[in-house]
């Protein structure tokens, strides 16, 4: 396929999807602000597996499919293409698209999992049917590369998507029930870090705000910036993580989402974890002086050390779905349901 037929197909898709949605929004049959939620997980559904980013290994698959049908009862289903290789991604792009595209379409599927993060999602988002992944809603789960497919979705096919574990992640005890609470049993949970050396948080601004959460991975999400995949920042509350950068990199990533007009919308901030971030070559702003640079100023509440990130313990995140934050406290209230 040709770059410019490409990009037509690309064009005309988004533009059939808005025609599609604009007569229901003027007759007042969907807000424009609409939001569709998932239907629920019961065991004995059967879950996707996808690799739409970096290159996975046929023992990782057995060992997440151990792992979803031992802890959570689930069937799995593999993607056609999950053990491709292409380089350093796991197939080419048109084959993983292909595979988000047939698993929403796949009705015997009720979640997608994405295997892995690394890199790949940004490469295939024109190449998505964001009208026919509208029309089947599902539970889409991953984080860090994912967060590309997170948003896109959620933006493009107004779809409730979920910042949370990959199939490779450690499904322990701690991240498995936030699964079961919110996934399964439709709770509105509030999340609250472990009291342990691990969960400490640390306040860059005091007090509450509600919004729509939105976010994911800083540098994933600074390269969508522009782009026509990201959904409304405007009065909602921006989630980050990262791992493996240095701080003059999160300030560069930060201040991409600054002069971009991004944090200036936001209600409210929450940077999860930074792993393995360092000060990098001397001298060095600390993380905490950077946060507080691009942050306090804004005038929102906003807390570091939340459990979302490359953790063994972490949250499950709703992308979509209205929140009430506490800096003070570093919680994040559900104020409804993700999935229906």
């Amino acid at each position: 396929m040709s770059i410019n037929r490409r990009q037509f197909i690309t064009t005309f898709g988004l533009a059939a999807l808005a025609t599609q949605m604009q007569p229901l929004i003027a007759e007042g049959k969907i807000a424009p602000n609409t939001i569709i939620k998932p239907p629920r997980l019961q065991v004995g559904d059967t879950v996707g597996l996808i690799s739409p980013a970096g290159i996975v290994e046929l023992k990782d698959v057995e060992s997440a499919k151990l792992a979803l049908t031992a802890q959570l009862g689930l069937k799995v289903k593999l993607g056609k293409h999950i053990l491709d290789r292409y380089g350093y991604l796991a197939g080419k792009d048109s084959d993983r698209a292909i595979e988000v595209n047939t698993m929403f379409a796949d009705k015997s599927v009720k979640a997608i999992i994405a295997m892995r993060g690394g890199w790949g999602c940004n490469r295939i988002l024109p190449l998505l049917d964001y009208i026919r992944i509208g029309s089947n809603p599902k539970i889409l789960m991953g984080y860090s590369d994912i967060t590309s497919l997170l948003l896109a979705i959620n933006a493009r096919s107004k779809i409730v998507t979920f910042h949370g574990l990959v199939a490779t992640s450690t499904w322990n005890e701690f991240a498995v029930n936030c699964v079961k609470r919110i996934l399964f049993n439709g709770e509105a949970v509030t999340m609250k870090n472990l009291d342990t050396e691990e969960g400490k948080m640390q306040v860059i601004a005091p007090g509450k705000a509600r919004g729509k959460l939105i976010g994911g991975n800083l540098s994933v999400l600074s390269t969508m910036v522009g782009s026509p995949y990201l959904p409304s920042w405007n009065k909602n509350i921006l989630f980050l993580e990262e791992k493996g950068e240095d701080v003059y990199r999160v300030d560069r990533m930060l201040t991409q989402l600054k002069n971009a007009g991004i944090l200036n919308q936001i209600a409210g901030f929450i940077f999860g974890q930074c792993t393995n971030c360092n000060l990098g070559d001397e001298p060095s702003f600390t993380l905490m002086q950077v946060l507080q640079y691009h942050i306090v100023p804004l005038g929102i509440p906003a807390w570091y050390g939340s459990m979302i990130g490359h953790i063994k313990d972490k949250f499950t995140l709703p992308v979509g779905t209205e929140v009430e934050i506490d800096a003070n406290a570093g919680t994040i209230k559900m104020l409804e349901s993700a999935v229906t």
